[in-house]
């Protein structure tokens, strides 16, 4: 078949029909509600599990897509590589534009996934692959919110007496882990590792994305509210460890947060009242915590500005380039942005956060 006859429309038809996707859940996503359509009861209990603190009842969504369990499938098409992240050298992801939408292909697992515009599906061994479809699900909410206007932001959030922060910091920084200590003293999350951030005017909002924690071995076995994920025979040989070689390990947990902090501790939108910037080093050098100027301190930015990515597909062409460095300091200057410096110590920056939601000082 001619490639240029292919569309996404023609393929949403055909899987549709071939494998339907008759049992559904509907997910709020801090009021942009996405329903989720399945073949496979297993795949809907997976999803229900992951998404069960913001399950509502109703018979309508802003979003539809369906997800389809079967074989590994050929759409006959050439692909592109996308190119590895920098520090990366896997190429996971291959992608394929098509005249009324975007295929992404998973290399590891075979998996599909076709979008734009009111259609969105996943299409090959879903159930073996439930994280995937997950990450479709958060990235159509993410692709809805950058399409209203949102900036992107890698970072994690909490909220505390109405007032939110967004933790980010250069690779390996910890953004997570800090995020997690917060919950351990009482806050309420917000998202793990991606915010959205929205203009109000005179201040900003963000929206998290449903998402659990994937935390390492150290974060786990370092918060007494994360260590019972661990196994006691993973622990006694995490433990076993040198401590730099436990920090390095690439081994990953979900934390599901309602499991390790109980119900109600995780909403999807909150005041962005301040973005913490992580911008030290593991050494034993003082901690220090200044509130800094976005415009003066453009070098810090690049911690939260985060590229758009395969999975967005902008509604216009104004939005096909992300927001330069000078764009996000004109948007941060609405919020206060905080740098946090010199040794590691995440107890002093939990105080500092603690301090900031309470009072906004630091």
């Amino acid at each position: 078949m001619n490639q240029s006859a292919i569309t996404k429309s023609a393929i949403v038809k055909k899987y549709r029909k071939d494998f339907p996707a008759t049992e559904s859940l509907f997910i709020d996503f801090g009021g942009c509600v996405i329903e989720t359509r399945v073949n496979n009861s297993q795949l809907l209990a997976d999803l229900n599990n992951y998404f069960k603190e913001f399950l509502v009842e109703t018979d309508k969504g802003d979003i539809l897509i369906t997800a389809h369990e079967c074989p590994v499938a050929d759409l006959g098409l050439e692909y592109t590589v996308k190119q590895p992240d920098p520090g990366k050298t896997k190429i996971k992801e291959e992608f394929h534009n098509l005249p009324d939408g975007r295929v992404v292909y998973k290399r590891l697992t075979g998996m599909l996934f076709v979008f734009g515009g009111d259609d969105n599906i996943a299409i090959g061994p879903c159930i073996e692959n439930s994280n995937q479809v997950i990450n479709f699900i958060n990235n159509r909410f993410i692709e809805y919110k950058l399409n209203n206007g949102c900036f992107l932001g890698h970072a994690a959030g909490v909220i505390e007496n109405g007032r939110g922060i967004a933790m980010a910091g250069f690779s390996g920084m910890g953004k997570s882990t800090l995020a997690l200590h917060l919950m351990s003293r009482g806050t309420t999350f917000v998202s793990n590792d991606r915010v959205m951030a929205e203009d109000n005017g005179d201040s900003l909002t963000m929206y998290g994305v449903a998402k659990q924690p994937r935390i390492n071995p150290g974060t786990a076995l370092n918060n007494p509210d994360l260590s019972c994920i661990v196994t006691p025979e993973d622990k006694e040989r995490f433990l076993a460890m040198p401590k730099e070689e436990l920090w390095e390990l690439e081994h990953k947990y979900d934390a599901l947060i309602d499991e390790c902090y109980g119900k109600n501790k995780f909403i999807l939108k909150a005041p962005l009242s301040g973005l913490v910037i992580l911008n030290w080093k593991r050494d034993n050098s003082e901690t220090t915590v200044n509130i800094v100027d976005p415009k003066e301190r453009k070098d810090l930015l690049p911690a939260f500005m985060k590229g758009t990515g395969l999975f967005y597909r902008p509604d216009s062409p104004e939005k096909e380039s992300d927001p330069d460095v000078d764009a996000y300091a004109d948007f941060l200057s609405k919020t206060t942005l905080i740098e946090i410096s010199g040794g590691v110590d995440f107890d002093k920056a939990a105080d500092a956060c603690l301090k900031f939601m309470k009072d906004g000082s630091i």
